[in-house]
C-alpha cells in the first residue's frame, strides 16, 4: 500500500470518532423541548407551531436491543399477543394469500451508489439508523408462514422467493404474484398452496431507484386486477438533492398490469408507505411519513384518501398550504393546489404500516377503522411512536382519537426491544404485526375468557413510552 494512502486512511479512521462525538454534541445542544402535548399532532386539524430549524438535526434514537427470552409487546386490555413466527431477518411487510398463507418480506435498504452517500451528514445519520436497527445486510427474500392447525403460530416457515432486490410490497393478481423490489415490479407464476417459487422473475415495470433515500415500494392491486398502485418515497428530506432526482417519486404511481405502462396517480406525498382500499367507499388511502428537521412538533405524519391527480404539498408546503421556507425557488402555484390530508398521526412517529379493518374479525370495537404501525422517531428530543394504534372510522372517515393496540416496544431505559412496521388483519381474525428489530411477526387476538374492553383513547405519545 502506498505510504501516502496509508497515512490518509489512518487520518480518516482517527477522525471518524471525533466527528461522531462532535455531531452528537451539536445535536444535543440543538435539541428542543416539545412545546405541545403529543395528542396535539393527531386528528383532522393538528396544531402546527412555527418551524424551528437547527444547525444539526435532533438525533435521538432508541438503541435496538431486541427482545429478551420470553418478552413480548404489551397488548391493550382484553387482547393478547403471541409470536406468530420468530427468527426472521428484518421482517418489514406482510401479505396474506387466499389460502391463508402469510408472506413476509425480509428486507433492508439496498447499497447506495458510489458518490450518493450524503457526505458527513449522511454518514452520521447512517450510524444512527444502524443503532436503530436498520442498515443491516438485506436478506432479499420473501418467506412463507403457514399455520395449518390454526393455533395462532406458524409451524411452517419456508423461503418463498429469494435473490430479490430489497423487496417490499406484494400482490397476487390471478395466477401471477407481483413483488415491488426497490428498483422494479417483477412477477412470478403462482399455484395455490405452493410453498416456494423457483421460476425466474419477469419484469413488469421499472421503479425509481438510484440514491433511494426512501427505498420501500408498497404495492396494491385494484379490485379487478388491471392496475397496480405503488407507493414511492422521495429521494431526500425536502429536495436537497435537487428536484431532478425526484422524478416519479414522493408519489403514488399507477401501473397497467397488461402493458407495464406507468403514470403518476398522485404526487407531493413525501413517503407514502402503507396503502389500502377504504372498504366503506372504495377510496385509495395511504399513510405518509412526513419531513424532518423543523422541530419536535413538525411535521405530522398522516393518513389520507388519495385523489387522482392530487398534489399533497411536498416539498413546497405541508399539511395543505403551510409553506416550507427551506425550498427555493418557491412554487406558490403548486402550494395553492396542495390538498390538506385527512388525519394527522403525530410528528416523527414514522407511521409506516397501514391497513383497514375487515369488519369485526378482530373484535367488534375494531370493526371499522384503520390500524397503523408506528415505527418510531429519530428526529425528536422525546421519542414517539414505537406502537400500533387503531383509529376508528364512521361513514368512510376517521371519527375519533387513536387507541393503542400494542405498546411496550421501548423498555424502561428507552431501548428498542422491537419496532413495528407492517400490519395486517388475517382472515382468521388476528392482527399481524411485523417487528423488524425483534425479528418477529406478532399476532394480536382477543384474550380468552375476557369480555370486550371499553374503547379508550390512546395516551399521548410521551405517556405511551
Amino acid at each position: 500500500m502506498p505510504l501516502a494512502l496509508s497515512h490518509s486512511r489512518r487520518r480518516r479512521s482517527l477522525a471518524l470518532p471525533f466527528l461522531l462525538t462532535l455531531a452528537l454534541g451539536l445535536a444535543a445542544c440543538d435539541q428542543s423541548v416539545p412545546t405541545l402535548p403529543g395528542s396535539a399532532g393527531y386528528g383532522p386539524d393538528p396544531q402546527l407551531p412555527e418551524p424551528a430549524t437547527s444547525t444539526i438535526p435532533t438525533l435521538k434514537v432508541a438503541e435496538a436491543i431486541g427482545w429478551k427470552e420470553g418478552a413480548r409487546p404489551t397488548p391493550t386490555a382484553g387482547m393478547q399477543v403471541t409470536a406468530f413466527s420468530s427468527g426472521l431477518a428484518h421482517p418489514r411487510w406482510l401479505y396474506e394469500l387466499p389460502n391463508g398463507d402469510v408472506l413476509v418480506a425480509e428486507s433492508d435498504a439496498p447499497p447506495k451508489p458510489e458518490g450518493m452517500s450524503g457526505g458527513l451528514r449522511g454518514w452520521v445519520q447512517g450510524l444512527f439508523m444502524k443503532k436503530a436497527g436498520s442498515k443491516t445486510p438485506s436478506a432479499n427474500r420473501i418467506s412463507l408462514l403457514r399455520d395449518a392447525d390454526g393455533d395462532g403460530t406458524a409451524e411452517v416457515k419456508t423461503v418463498f422467493l429469494e435473490n430479490l432486490t430489497s423487496p417490499f410490497g406484494m400482490a397476487l393478481v390471478g395466477d401471477r404474484f407481483y413483488v415491488a423490489n426497490a428498483d422494479a415490479i417483477v412477477s412470478f407464476p403462482y399455484q395455490e398452496g405452493a410453498t416456494q417459487i423457483t421460476a425466474p422473475a419477469e419484469k413488469l415495470a421499472d421503479l425509481p431507484a438510484g440514491r433511494n433515500h426512501h427505498w420501500t415500494k408498497s404495492l396494491l392491486a385494484n379490485p379487478d386486477g388491471s392496475k397496480l398502485y405503488v407507493g414511492v418515497g422521495s429521494n431526500s428530506n425536502v429536495g436537497e438533492n435537487g428536484m431532478d432526482e425526484e422524478e416519479n417519486r414522493a408519489a403514488v404511481l399507477e401501473v397497467d398490469v397488461a402493458t407495464g405502462a406507468s403514470r403518476v396517480f398522485a404526487s407531493g406525498l413525501r413517503n407514502p408507505v402503507g396503502i389500502d382500499w377504504n372498504p366503506a367507499n372504495g377510496e385509495l388511502w395511504v399513510a405518509v411519513n412526513e419531513r424532518d428537521e423543523i422541530g419536535d412538533d413538525l411535521v405530522p405524519d398522516y393518513m389520507t384518501s388519495v385523489k387522482e391527480g392530487g398534489f399533497y404539498g411536498w416539498p413546497y408546503s405541508y399539511y395543505g398550504q403551510h409553506v416550507d421556507e427551506r425550498i427555493q425557488p418557491a412554487q406558490p402555484d403548486l402550494v395553492a393546489k396542495a390538498i390538506k390530508p385527512d388525519y394527522a398521526l403525530g410528528s416523527h412517529t414514522a407511521s409506516l404500516g397501514f391497513t383497514f379493518a375487515n369488519g369485526p374479525a378482530l373484535a367488534p370495537r375494531y370493526s371499522s377503522g384503520a390500524f397503523i404501525g408506528q415505527h418510531g422517531s429519530w428526529n425528536r428530543s422525546e421519542p414517539v411512536g414505537y406502537r400500533v394504534i387503531f383509529v376508528p372510522f364512521a361513514n368512510g372517515r376517521a371519527s375519533g382519537a387513536p387507541q393503542e393496540i400494542l405498546t411496550g416496544f421501548l423498555d424502561g431505559e428507552g431501548n428498542a426491544q422491537g419496532r413495528p412496521v407492517g400490519v395486517l388483519v388475517d382472515t382468521r381474525g388476528g392482527l399481524l404485526v411485523a417487528d423488524d428489530v425483534g425479528n418477529t411477526v406478532w399476532r394480536v387476538t382477543p384474550a380468552e375468557g375476557t369480555a370486550p374492553a371499553p374503547t379508550t383513547p390512546a395516551a399521548t405519545p410521551n405517556e405511551a413510552m
